[in-house]
């Protein structure tokens, strides 16, 4: 088992930053591979940032790459996404999520995690 809890989301205007943090309990922290997902209203949930237990491999959404940057940190449990040059599209709740079954390999589909936040919220005005 699993608990996740984001922090960090906010309204800011674009251009701006932001840092998202996830910190994790339950299981051991160091084990599993972790991703960050979006959801728009009206859209469907995707994966921005993923990122296996050592941090050795990353994915990034085309759309975030060079502006975007996963971290994690796993004598803290946590897990980060610092977020520049935010862009109104960006605007959505962010979820960090759990994948228990992978180590190595990371995944970019919803399914693949089991794990989840409850989500914060990121505004970017113009």
């Amino acid at each position: 088992q699993v608990r996740l809890v984001e922090s960090g989301g906010g309204l800011v205007q674009a251009g701006g930053s932001l840092r998202l943090s996830c910190a994790a309990s339950g299981r051991t922290f160091d084990n599993y591979s972790m991703g960050w997902f979006r959801q728009a209203p009206g859209k469907e949930r995707e994966c921005v940032a993923a990122i296996n237990w050592i941090g050795s491999r990353t994915y990034y959404q085309d759309s975030v790459k060079g502006r975007f940057t996963i971290s994690r940190d796993n004598a803290k449990n946590t897990l980060y996404f610092q977020m520049n040059s935010l862009k109104p599209e960006d605007t959505a709740v962010y979820y960090c999520a759990a994948d228990t079954r992978h180590m190595m390999a990371i995944a970019t589909t919803p399914a693949a995690y089991v794990y989840w936040g409850q989500g914060t919220q990121v505004t970017v005005s113009l």
